[in-house]
């Protein structure tokens, strides 16, 4: 898929050092798992079979490398696949980039293609998104993809909590109706 200066591609192997990279930055990481390194044995044996595994479990769709349509350069990630194969019209879109080109608006550029793309071409019926309160730069992604408020909650953090999680997590939401509603030609964000 193509937006206006990315192409969102299926992950390859080839891509497990940029994702180490990515994953290995702890402000990009901070909001994720406080900003905890990883090993690359871990991205190669965990991290990527797990993205990969994604596509045949959920119909080709999973995540996404996101490089630069005229140099090629990985950008980072974007997450757009069900939670379970037993609700495929619900999508869950995430979004994680390199720190050198955060400011730019291409996440909200990747997300806001993803979330029409999913209303327009995949037929969904809600498209989901979450991050923790503290993460303002995220909420206002989510905001510009159309997303709007749903929820603050509070969860466990499996490698303990991470700085800001005593103010929970939100959950972001926009159905197709919603959608629809905003603009019945291009929707949100576009």
């Amino acid at each position: 898929m193509e937006t206006e200066r990315m192409v969102l591609r299926e992950i390859t192997e080839a891509d497990a050092g940029e994702i180490f990279r990515l994953n290995n930055d702890p402000e990009v990481m901070r909001f994720i798992n406080g900003g905890r390194p990883t090993t690359f044995d871990e991205v190669w044996t965990r991290t990527l079979p797990m993205y990969l595994g994604r596509y045949a479990c959920f119909g080709g769709h999973g995540n996404w490398a996101a490089v630069d349509s005229r140099s090629g350069e990985f950008l980072g990630m974007f997450k757009f696949h069900p939670d379970t194969p037993d609700e495929p019209d619900v999508f869950e879109l995430g979004y994680r980039l390199h720190r050198r080109v955060w400011g730019r608006g291409l996440a909200t550029e990747g997300a806001a293609a993803l979330v029409r793309k999913g209303f327009t071409d995949l037929g969904l019926r809600r498209v989901w998104a979450q991050t923790m309160t503290v993460n303002t730069g995220s909420r206002r992604v989510m905001e510009k993809a159309g997303l709007r408020y749903v929820r603050t909650f509070f969860t466990t953090w499996p490698e303990g909590p991470v700085e800001g999680s005593k103010h929970g997590d939100v959950e972001y939401a926009l159905t197709q109706q919603q959608w629809r509603d905003e603009d019945v030609t291009t929707g949100p964000g576009a």
